[in-house]
């Protein structure tokens, strides 16, 4: 039996495996491939890391662990999960076999649904983007334009505004309130309040934004409303506690309601944090933290130990 099952390889699975195994850990980690922010052609906000290419990141990570000798990397997913009598789980692998583990740990991540325009998938993660954490520094000086009419869009159009070329706030067809566009206007905001027909662009690059009437707008970058969801459906199979809009709740320490199963990544978050952080530095934060919880669990369970991570059983 594996001390723990890590369910996802991504930044915040891989920094979990690595905390376990600098602590001789026994760890299974289950790759199913890329992540999220494959489509992307660098990671940005990550301290030393700044500018490289999820891929390469992955490999990067990958090769750390193999120094760890309690450590091992499987690729494929998960086909079932269940709870052993007493302590632990059992996790059926998609390519056949089975796993034991005493923790079990969900980093399977989010995918993203574009609900639109026409012509988003082409340029996602290159031209057309929803974080300007990950990718607002490289519209500087740029002709950008902010596609939605929601109070969020708002601030976002305001934001880029401190540093883009150019900022257009495209609603899709529906109208703007006064104050709202008044605000944007005097801080050199443009509104575009016709229907966005579809975005055009070559090989990733935004190019312009075409409507259904009026003249299209050239733009270099479109910021998109993106809708995430859960990649897995583990975490609603074991009963974890969701909130409404499908992110695993996890505390501080990343536990779910679940007693022995923990999340990290963007895919969790807790109730005082409103949306899911999706930095992959905050992800592979999360996984340290959860990793360490994990030992300490553990530790206090072969040591018959109180532990200062003790979850509150309903």
């Amino acid at each position: 039996m594996f001390d723990a099952v890590i369910v996802g390889a991504g930044p915040a699975g891989m920094a979990a495996t690595l905390t376990l195994g600098r602590v001789h850990r026994t760890v299974l980690l289950l790759d199913a491939g890329q992540g999220r922010n494959a489509p992307a052609a660098q990671v940005h906000n990550f301290l030393t890391r700044d500018g490289t290419p999820p891929a390469e990141l992955r490999e990067l990570g990958r090769e750390e662990l193999a120094a760890y000798p309690s450590v091992e990397v499987r690729a494929g997913t998960v086909s079932g999960v269940r709870v052993l009598d007493g302590d632990g789980f059992r996790v059926e692998l998609s390519h056949g076999g089975a796993a034991e583990a005493r923790r079990l740990l969900l980093a399977t991540g989010l995918a993203d649904e574009l609900p639109g325009p026409r012509g988003v998938e082409a340029l996602w993660g290159r031209s057309a983007f929803h974080c300007p954490y990950c990718h607002g520094y490289e519209c500087t000086g740029k002709q950008v334009a902010v596609i939605g009419a929601n109070p969020a869009r708002v601030r976002l159009a305001l934001q880029l505004s401190r540093f883009a070329a150019d900022v257009t706030l495209c609603t899709g067809g529906g109208p703007l309130d006064p104050a709202s566009r008044a605000t944007l206007e005097s801080n050199g905001v443009t509104v575009r309040c016709e229907a966005v027909a579809r975005l055009e662009g070559t090989g990733g690059q935004l190019e312009q934004i075409v409507f259904e009437s009026g003249p299209p707008l050239a733009r270099d970058a479109a910021f998109v409303v993106n809708v995430p969801r859960q990649r897995s459906d583990l975490a609603a199979r074991l009963g974890c506690a969701c909130f409404a809009d499908g992110c695993v709740e996890v505390n501080e320490f990343g536990q779910t309601s679940v007693p022995g199963v923990y999340a990290a990544g963007d895919m969790a978050r807790r109730a005082t944090v409103p949306v899911p952080l999706a930095a992959v530095i905050a992800a592979a934060a999360s996984g340290t933290v959860a990793g360490s919880v994990i030992d300490q669990d553990l530790l206090c369970a072969d040591f018959d130990l109180p532990s200062p991570f003790a979850q509150e059983r309903g």
